[in-house]
């Protein structure tokens, strides 16, 4: 991959993304070094013919589905995250809590 080509160090960056978690749009573009292209980055996963590319990683930056409810994108989209293991309610990933801190644990509520 040439450090020239923009689209194929998006494509690469969506391909890192491991299985059973998700990045936003935007994080897509700022992992290829391409800071505020978010749109570009929908534009080209929009386009892409490869079956093997995982886009259904790529969400929302708040989490959300970018289809519109009811659409057959969006259907496919949640049953490929389901089958992964993410965790979606109204097609939002329910993120994990995130660990307890030592001074939670030791002077938090019991």
């Amino acid at each position: 991959m040439a450090k020239s080509d923009p689209q194929a160090r998006i494509l690469a960056a969506v391909r890192a993304i491991p299985r059973g978690e998700v990045a936003g749009y935007g994080e897509i573009a700022r992992r290829a070094g391409l800071p505020g292209r978010a749109r570009w980055v929908a534009r080209l996963l929009a386009i892409s013919e490869d079956p093997a590319l995982p886009w259904h990683r790529v969400l929302r930056s708040d989490g959300r589905i970018a289809f519109p409810p009811g659409s057959a994108s969006r259907e496919e989209q949640a049953r490929r995250l389901r089958a992964e293991g993410v965790a979606l309610v109204d097609g939002r990933v329910q993120a994990a809590r995130a660990a307890r801190t030592l001074d939670a644990e030791v002077w938090g509520p019991r």
